[in-house]
């Protein structure tokens, strides 16, 4: 299970974690000029939103909780609609099963929520499902698995999987300079190849790699569970003799990436995982196993999807944001953690 941030942190509403760069705070933007009725608008900042207001009812619907990522994902959501005091969440059982998915979506609608929540197992199976909820002035967060259009939610807010792959190549890059390795094997573990997410990232690191002059070498896929992750990782590592840096997708998978390397004694390079487990990042901060670095993918987006239904139930804005209305489309940032910011980013690593 994962660890869930303070309520003082929570009502920050998790900004360096969650949005990195973008803070996203409980407050509203002010409707009133500021400065005058003839100056520039700007953001107000600050606001009362964390005081309770209107009773808000919000629908959440999610995969199986199958591995340690989608279950901080309903963990997270649960304990921020638990830190108001106006928030009622109805949650469902997760499920794999799309048509599943759809019929409780469509029991969620029947007790007239004021908002839904939706991680779509299969964001295009769902994607009709969800515009017929939109289609009925019933607000939709499409969190994390994108659907196909925009008509299916009113805001989408996920990570960034590109950039994820971006940011770890660049760090074994950055890494592979300091050692002075000029032609560095560099292998990868990736998630499902099948998926959308995995191509993006794995584009990302490939083109991060090729910007600094070096490329991708070994490659194997695994499935995001621990089991897949040891048996491709011992593929790859009965191939590759000798590597100098391995990037593996995802930190669940990596349990089995870090024991695969455990049993085949091997230890000559390093290796950086993905999302922000909190099993990954005490092994970081003890900097004691090949394992130096995770790219961020956190699951805390799950806090933040269900404040931003609760102020799209109130009919509020974002304090710090000019605008008057919850933006349509909120990327995290894939922050690196490493043993030197490890202690930053403890709070939201969440249980393999």
């Amino acid at each position: 299970m994962s660890r869930v941030p303070s309520l003082a942190r929570r009502r920050f509403l998790l900004g360096a974690s969650a949005l990195g760069a973008g803070t996203l705070v409980v407050g509203c933007t002010s409707n009133e000029p500021v400065g005058g009725e003839d100056s520039n608008q700007v953001a107000a900042g600050g606001g009362d939103n964390d005081q309770p207001g209107k009773e808000v009812t919000i629908g959440f619907s999610a995969p199986a909780a199958d591995h340690g990522w989608i279950a901080a994902i309903t963990k997270n959501a649960q304990a921020q609609a638990d830190a108001f005091e106006d928030v009622t969440l109805n949650i469902t059982e997760g499920t794999n099963d799309v048509n599943q998915q759809i019929a409780q979506v469509e029991t969620l609608v029947q007790g007239e929520p004021d908002v839904l929540v939706i991680l779509p197992f299969d964001g295009k199976a769902l994607t009709a499902t969800a515009q017929e909820v939109m289609d009925q002035n019933i607000p939709v967060i499409n969190l994390d698995r994108v659907f196909d259009t925009p008509l299916a939610y009113r805001t989408w807010i996920g990570g960034d999987n590109y950039r994820m792959g971006v940011n770890a190549g660049d760090y074994i890059a950055e890494q592979m300079r300091s050692k002075n390795v000029a032609n560095p094997i560099i292998g990868e573990v990736a998630g499902i190849d099948s998926l959308p997410l995995t191509q993006d990232r794995s584009r990302g690191f490939r083109d991060a790699l090729q910007r600094n002059g070096f490329r991708v070498g070994p490659r194997v896929s695994a499935q995001f569970t621990a089991e897949s992750g040891e048996q491709q990782t011992a593929n790859l590592l009965q191939g590759a003799t000798k590597l100098d840096a391995l990037w593996n997708h995802d930190d669940d998978q990596g349990l089995g990436v870090m024991a695969a390397i455990d049993a085949a004694g091997r230890d000559e390079f390093i290796m950086v995982g993905g999302a922000g487990s909190k099993d990954m990042m005490d092994i970081i901060k003890a900097d004691n196993q090949v394992i130096k670095a995770t790219v961020l993918y956190s699951p805390s987006m799950a806090s933040t999807a269900i404040s931003l239904a609760r102020l799209l139930g109130q009919n509020k804005g974002v304090a710090d944001f000019a605008e008057h209305e919850i933006p349509a489309f909120i990327t995290t940032y894939s922050a690196v953690v490493t043993k030197e910011n490890v202690d930053s980013y403890l709070d939201i690593g969440f249980d393999s």
